[in-house]
Parts: C-alpha cells; sequence; structure tokens
C-alpha cells in the first residue's frame, strides 16, 4: 500500500488531467459508434479504472479510441442492421460481442500471447492505422455540415418500396415462426398487411436510408446530395472546433485544446441559443447493469461474431501493447505485457456489462498523465473517478453539446491518427516487386491493400489479409536470400579436398553431389532438377549432406520423389555425414530404410570410399 500512495500528488494531478482530457474524446467516441455519448463515457469511466487496477503499465490511461471505436462501429452497423434497425433490439448481443473480447484478451493474457503481439508487421499497423483515419474523416462530414439522411424527407422517400418490402417478409417470418401457412390462410396475411400504418412505413424507410449512408461508402454515395443542403450553423460550429484545436496548441499545450475547444463552442450556441443539434441525452445517476444481455442472450445470436469478438480483442491488444511501450520510453520501466492484456480484458468486460464501448490504451491521455506527474497505477484509477464525478455532475450540461462540436472533434482525431511516417517513407522504400509493368515495394503494397479494404470492405478481414500477404512476402525474401546461400544446382562444383584420392576409372560409375544449405521449400524447385544432372552412366549417387544442417516438409518430399526416381533407373544413393534434423524428418516417412539402408549411410566419406572400392566395379 506504501507504494500505491506514494506519488498520490502526482498521480493525482496526473490522473485529473488525463480524465479531463479524456471526456470530449469519450463523448465523441460514443456518439461515433452510435451506442450515444453515455455508452463512450461509460467505457471511459470502467475501462480507465479496473485496466490500471489490473493492468501491467504502470502509467497507462484506458478507455474508448480511435480504432476501437471505427471497429466497434463497423460491429454495431452489423448487429443493428440484423435487428430491423432497431437499436434497442440490438443492444444485448452487441454488449455480449464485446464482452466476449474482454474476456477474450484476459485468456491471451493467461496464456501469454502478449508477448508475440510485437511481431506484427509495421506495414500491416500503417495502414491500418491510416484507414481508420480516412474511415473517421469520412464518417464525420455528414455531422459536420449537418445532413442526417434519415431525416431527409426526399431521400427517405425513395426507401418506401423496398420498406414496405421488408414489412412484409417480416411479417411472413411471424407467421412461419407460429406455424402459420400463408396458402392455407391467406386472409391472415391480408389482415395483419391491412394493419401496417403509414407511421411503421415511414420508420422502416428512415431506418434503410440511414443504413444506405452509413460506412464510408454510404456517406461518399450521399455527399453530393449532403453538399446542397449544408446546416452552415453545423458546419461553422464544426470548423471552428477545428480552429480552436489547433490554433489554441500554438498558445499553450498546459490546457488540452480539445476541451478548450468543446467548453467555448459549446458555450457560444448555448448561450447564444443557436438553434443547434444537440447530442442525445445523457442519462444522469449511477451506470446500471445491463443485465437483460444475459437474459436474452442466445448461443446462436452471437457465435457468428465469435471471430469479430476476437479481431477486436487482437486490435485491443495491439493498441494497447504499443502505447505501453510509448509509456516504457518514457519512464524508463519496463511494462509486463501479458498482465496488461489480462487489466485490458478485465476493463472491457466490466465496461460492456455497464454498457460501455471497448478501448485500449490511449497514447495521448497516457502522455498526458506521465507528464502531469502521474507514475503508478492510481493515475488511471483516478481518471476514471474523475470521468465518472464529472457525468454524475455535469450531465445534463453535457446532454446541451452540439452534436457539431463532435464531428469537429473526431475530424482532428481522424487527422492525427494517420501514420504520416509511413506515409512519406513510401517514395524511399526499395521497389523489390513487379506487378505488370509497375514495380512496388511490398512493404508498400501491403500497406495500400490494408487501407483499401479496411476503408472500403471490413477491417477485420483487412488486417488478416494483410498478415497472410506479409506472412507470404516475407517467407519469399527469405526464401530468397536463404537460396542465395544454398547452393543444389551446380553440376560442374569443384571436388572437396577428401575427394581427390577418389578412383578416376569409377568415377562414370559414381556421382557426387554436394549439398550446402537448407533443403525446404525455397530450394526445392532447383533440388528437384539434380536427377537431370546425373549421367546415364551412373549407377550410384553419393549424397554429401554436412552442410545441409535443415530439411522442411517441402524438402523431405522433393527429396523422396528424387529417390524414387532414382529407384526406377537401378541407381543406389548413398548418404554421407547425414545431420539429425533432416535425419528424423527422413525417418519419419521411411526413405531410411526403404530408400536408403543404414548400410548406404556413412559418417565420413573415407568410409564411404572403402566401400564403394569394395563393392563398385568399373563397368566402362
Amino acid at each position: 500500500m506504501k507504494s500505491f500512495f506514494s506519488n498520490l500528488k502526482g498521480d493525482a494531478f496526473g490522473g485529473i488531467t488525463a480524465g479531463i482530457v479524456a471526456l470530449p474524446l469519450a463523448l465523441a467516441f460514443g456518439v461515433s459508434s452510435g451506442l450515444g455519448p453515455e455508452a463512450g463515457l461509460y467505457g471511459a469511466i470502467f475501462i480507465s479504472f479496473f485496466a490500471a487496477l489490473f493492468g501491467g503499465t504502470a502509467t497507462q490511461i484506458s478507455g474508448p479510441t480511435a480504432p476501437m471505436t471505427a471497429v466497434s462501429m463497423v460491429i454495431i452497423a452489423g448487429i443493428v442492421a440484423a435487428n430491423d434497425g432497431s437499436i434497442e433490439k440490438a443492444l444485448p448481443a452487441i454488449l455480449i460481442v464485446f464482452l466476449m473480447a474482454g474476456l477474450i484478451q484476459i485468456a491471451l493474457g493467461l496464456i501469454g500471447i502478449g508477448k508475440y503481439i510485437r511481431y506484427i508487421p509495421y506495414p500491416v499497423v500503417s495502414g491500418f492505422m491510416t484507414a481508420i483515419g480516412v474511415i473517421i474523416l469520412l464518417t464525420q462530414i455528414l455531422p459536420s455540415i449537418g445532413y442526417y439522411p434519415k431525416e431527409d424527407a426526399a431521400f427517405v422517400q425513395k426507401f418506401i418500396p423496398q420498406a414496405e418490402e421488408v414489412i412484409l417478409e417480416n411479417i411472413l417470418k411471424d407467421e412461419a415462426k407460429e406455424g402459420i401457412l400463408v396458402l392455407e390462410n391467406f386472409e391472415e396475411t391480408i389482415k395483419r398487411g391491412s394493419q401496417i400504418t403509414a407511421d411503421q412505413i415511414r420508420k422502416e424507410s428512415q431506418t434503410l436510408a440511414a443504413k444506405d449512408a452509413s460506412g464510408t461508402i454510404g456517406a461518399l454515395k450521399v455527399l453530393p446530395r449532403a453538399i446542397q443542403n449544408i446546416n452552415w450553423l453545423e458546419l461553422v460550429l464544426a470548423l471552428s472546433t477545428i480552429f480552436i484545436i489547433y490554433g489554441f496548441k500554438r498558445i499553450t499545450k498546459v490546457i488540452p485544446s480539445t476541451l478548450v475547444a468543446l467548453v467555448v463552442v459549446s458555450g457560444i450556441a448555448y448561450g447564444f441559443n443557436l438553434g443547434y443539434r444537440p447530442i442525445s441525452e445523457i442519462p444522469g445517476g449511477i451506470p446500471i447493469p445491463k443485465l437483460e444481455m444475459f437474459t436474452s442472450f442466445s448461443l446462436a445470436s452471437v457465435t457468428p461474431y465469435i471471430f469479430t469478438a476476437l479481431a477486436l480483442s487482437l486490435l485491443g491488444a495491439i493498441d494497447s501493447l504499443l502505447t505501453s511501450v510509448v509509456a516504457d520510453n518514457m519512464t524508463k520501466t519496463k511494462h509486463k505485457p501479458n498482465k496488461e492484456l489480462i487489466g485490458q480484458g478485465i476493463g472491457n468486460s466490466i465496461a460492456a456489462i455497464f454498457g460501455g464501448i471497448p478501448g485500449a490504451g490511449a497514447t495521448i491521455r497516457t502522455v498526458v498523465n506521465i507528464n502531469a506527474g502521474g507514475k503508478t497505477k492510481l493515475s488511471g484509477m483516478i481518471a476514471g473517478i474523475m470521468l465518472l464525478v464529472i457525468m454524475l455532475a455535469l450531465g445534463p450540461v453535457a446532454s446541451k453539446i452540439p452534436a457539431a462540436v463532435l464531428a469537429g472533434i473526431l475530424i482532428t482525431v481522424g487527422i492525427g491518427v494517420m501514420d504520416y511516417k509511413g506515409l512519406k517513407a513510401i517514395p524511399s522504400l526499395p521497389k523489390d516487386i513487379k506487378l505488370g509493368p509497375l514495380k512496388l515495394s511490398s512493404e508498400v503494397l501491403i500497406m495500400i491493400v490494408v487501407l483499401l479494404l479496411s476503408t472500403f470492405w471490413d477491417l477485420i478481414y483487412a488486417v488478416g489479409i494483410g498478415l497472410v500477404i506479409a506472412s507470404l512476402m516475407f517467407m519469399k525474401k527469405i526464401g530468397d536470400l536463404t537460396a542465395e546461400r544454398s547452393d543444389v544446382k551446380s553440376l560442374n562444383e569443384e571436388s572437396w579436398p577428401d575427394e581427390a584420392n577418389f578412383p578416376v576409372n569409377l568415377k562414370e560409375e559414381v556421382f557426387i553431389k554436394h549439398l550446402k544449405g537448407p533443403l525446404f521449400f525455397g530450394s526445392t524447385s532447383d533440388f528437384q532438377q539434380l536427377t537431370l544432372q546425373i549421367p546415364n552412366t551412373a549407377s550410384i549417387v553419393i549424397l554429401r549432406l554436412g552442410r545441409m544442417q535443415y530439411m522442411d516438409q517441402s524438402g523431405l518430399y522433393a527429396m523422396e520423389d528424387m529417390l524414387l526416381e532414382l529407384k526406377s533407373r537401378d541407381v543406389d544413393v548413398l548418404f554421407v555425414d547425414l545431420l539429425k534434423q533432416p535425419r528424423y524428418m527422413m525417418e519419419r516417412i521411411d526413405i531410411i530404410p526403404d530408400f536408403v539402408p543404414e548400410a548406404h549411410i556413412f559418417k565420413s566419406f573415407n568410409k564411404c570410399l572403402t566401400w564403394i572400392k569394395e563393392n563398385i566395379k568399373d563397368t566402362h
């Protein structure tokens, strides 16, 4: 306990400062996710407190982050769409997915995955982070200019036929569940269809309009219409927020410019009663657990999202551990990666139970905490408590914040989260692959693939595809480098010193081959040409294997194919100086002794030479 409170003053100041910095971002991320500002606040409160208490990075401040919110936004949109566009219906499944992600993080920490996160290639991370920035920018264009597709009557009108079709499909589904056969009881279907109201059709049309305009592609589709329907007040509020965020940093960094922009622009808008659009109301009182998520839980409803929860948990792990590295560099300490994952998992699990969005270690808030004097876990816990106090005391006030202000804040977040270091390096990276007439850097290709797929398709699959491409590229590079040092193809190679006394009269009957370097997937194509090098006069092939340290499965089967071909030609093979690992591989599939018996395996060339002299005769 003494060490826990050893830096009470610094931790208190650091935690309070980090909590204040987190406030506008928590509200903005909550609104952006689709669950409302309270979801962002709940996530920030519980993740900050419990990740600090149980985590492995003393100075880390955790909460909703741009990458986690971007992925959460996609998950939420998908589950809401599968529940007739109703957030109320979808909420239990959404929170179960978030809870699963937290529990998976705990499991990853317990089995020790934390130390392996650092092996994720930089181009994948770079492309993903830049994509997050692009997604945030594109999705915040509409709220920053005050355009909401579901409130555009002319736009919604286009979806009325589709809305009627959806409602009718739902009626038929309900009848199927009730065991009513349409062909036998068509009157019941007509009766239910006649009860459809214009209000139901309008609401369904609004849901379809909002769905059509969601995501990056949807935002780009409706952008021309949005530009024709700009709400100039909302645009001014958003631009003013952006201007203050960037401008106030030039004056001082002691006070967070994001908070200044939030307070100033919101104060002016509210004080002058400008008729702006506020964010949704933040519930007052202590957060209450959403226990209905368990009562309405069914395995079938969440099974399709298990992979999604895994991907979300891995993203949170990467996001958190990268921030932990930053904290280590600033404080000259060493974090515990597996313990950090457990802490993040506990924080995300508890946040999900209370209806909060998931989060991770937040770099900016962590840096603010350290610079303000935070040194122990107490600082992160105080940051969470600070946010809870603000919510309880200022919840009604925060509900008056203009939605355009949070859109402006998110635009600056989107600009800041992009990996400019990776983008600037594109021209200078070596162009090591060729695609038709184009020459590209493999790192640039991976980054662009992840960026485009993340932005316009699916964040989670994009990272998976990026990892596969990066792994294949890595294997090819290592294969090429190793193959350069591996020699299995030269026919006219120099004899080794101990071959000087080899009988001249037997050189037509005996073919000697030196294998230098590993026999693996990168060198098998050259090795497969070996049988073509062997003269027709040879009845014995000596393979000198003392420099073949390693053989993989590809090499093993290439060896088997060669031995099978030579056996069909009545050519015997002798192994000299066979090392342990290749021998083990060949014994597993019975190359030894089926193709090469023990009597044909020699520890030295001299012993092999003795056998040759005793058993092979000059037939030419």
